[in-house]
């Protein structure tokens, strides 16, 4: 999915009369939305898994404009790695979400992780999943 990642934000709050209410932030919501329709589309008519899941996920952030040429370099060829926000668990979060009730029934249904961030020219995801039988 060529897309720059967005981590998942942190729950929002307004009050409406007496009560406080709860939102997710609106580009964080339309990253997952995003994601659930990419999903969809490779899900096809299959449903959502039941079974334990492994995950392989990579995170391509794009290198900044304002980096140096020499910098950039580096970036793209590995020699720097990806260290600045957004953190890589709060990216994994937002992509679970936005796959939840459509690649698997829910997201505890992972067993198992891998996921990278990384630099590279364009801002995408790589998502691979497979079932985890014994």
């Amino acid at each position: 999915m060529e897309e720059i990642p967005v981590a998942k934000g942190r729950s929002r709050f307004r009050r409406v009369g007496k009560f406080v209410s709860t939102y997710t932030p609106k580009k964080t919501k339309d990253f997952e939305d995003l994601v659930a329709e990419a999903a969809r589309s490779v899900m096809g008519d299959v449903g959502p898994l039941e079974t334990p899941l492994r995950m392989f996920i990579t995170f391509v952030m794009p290198i900044p404009a304002s980096y140096s040429k020499k910098r950039r370099l580096a970036c793209s060829s590995g020699e720097e790695s990806h260290t600045k926000k957004p953190d890589i668990d709060n990216l994994c979060k937002s992509l679970f979400d936005g796959m939840n009730g459509i690649v698997y029934k829910d997201d505890a249904q992972i067993v198992s992780l891998n996921a990278v961030k990384c630099y590279g020219l364009v801002g995408c995801i790589t998502v691979g999943f497979q079932e985890h039988l014994l």
